[in-house]
């Protein structure tokens, strides 16, 4: 007897919790938190001897832009 009342206001609960979070977009985006710790952060420590000629090529790259927006 008290089982089954205890289950449906803990579904309720549920139900009320999941919508919640629905509303408040805490399920727009899976993706991109488990990719971005992937993203390369620190290519301007890389010292240029040991860049490969795409490394080069994209700081160039970058430094050919940030020269631009000063």
């Amino acid at each position: 007897m008290i089982l089954v009342p205890v289950t449906l206001i803990l579904v309720a609960l549920g139900v009320v919790l999941f919508n919640w979070a629905v509303k408040n977009g805490q399920y727009d985006d899976l993706d991109g938190p488990a990719h971005r710790i992937l993203y390369d952060d620190d290519k301007d420590m890389i010292p240029d001897d040991a860049k490969t000629g795409n490394e080069k090529a994209a700081a160039d790259r970058s430094e050919t832009r940030d020269t631009r927006k000063q």
